[in-house]
């Protein structure tokens, strides 16, 4: 892929951020220069921050953002879920008229190096990238067998119920054209816990889309009783809309 083709696009990069005072400028740096290979006409990387963080990582970031570089802080104190977050990034990065809006997690659980395959299918016409821990290349490094196992179940269970037929139906990483993600959000995203990532993936198989191979290092926190009985709830409602002809 020839990179010249990029230097018409603006990339936002969205990227909710926590606790990661050990890792977010290293982070930070190691994307930017994966993106900035690319030569994109505009480059900007959003740090979404609110009350979850405790620790420096706020002043980090307002470091980083008064260095008048790529990096913009957005403080959310008004978040009340992950999902909040997401959705607070994603309205940024659409008004700041990104063309392709990328989402990554913080703390390395998501690869920058991996972020060229994105950007490479975005670059052949697709409408969105999801990345997948399950298609060939992709794997969970050093991750529990039981969160595999949900993440695997949930995606095997998403597809059976939605008519969706990602690899991936649980993860993150993702990267869209901004007419895309408006559509999406315009569709309606419910969950306040991490099933709002399956929401999203739900209304977006009706657009061009490719999933890429990632490497996915685990988190250390689990996913809770009350995150997977919300899933549920939602994946049942997103169910009842297809069965009723919504999607």
């Amino acid at each position: 892929m020839e990179r010249q083709r990029y230097a018409d696009k603006r990339l936002g990069i969205v990227c909710p951020v926590a606790n990661e005072e050990q890792t977010i400028e290293a982070f930070i740096e190691e994307v930017l220069a994966v993106c900035g290979s690319f030569h994109f006409a505009r480059l900007q990387f959003f740090v979404i921050l609110d009350h979850a963080s405790t620790d420096n990582t706020l002043a980090i970031a307002r470091a980083l953002d008064a260095a008048q570089g790529p990096v913009r802080l957005v403080w959310a104190p008004e978040n009340r879920s992950v999902a909040d977050a997401y959705r607070r990034g994603y309205r940024e990065a659409i008004l700041a008229d990104c063309d392709w809006i990328l989402e990554i997690d913080a703390g390395f659980s998501h690869q920058p190096r991996d972020i060229a395959g994105f950007l490479e299918q975005m670059a052949a016409g697709r409408d969105c990238v999801f990345g997948s821990r399950f298609a060939g290349g992709g794997y969970f490094e050093r991750s529990a067998v039981k969160r595999r196992l949900l993440s695997k179940g949930g995606t095997v269970l998403a597809n059976l119920l939605l008519g969706t037929k990602l690899t991936d139906m649980t993860g993150g990483f993702q990267c869209f054209t901004r007419d895309t993600l408006q559509e999406i959000l315009a569709a309606g995203i419910h969950s306040r816990g991490p099933f709002f990532q399956t929401e999203i993936r739900f209304h977006a198989h009706r657009f061009d889309y490719a999933e890429v191979p990632i490497r996915y290092l685990n988190p250390s926190h689990r996913v809770k009783k009350e995150a997977v009985m919300e899933a549920l709830r939602q994946l049942w409602r997103l169910y009842k809309t297809r069965r009723k002809g919504g999607r």
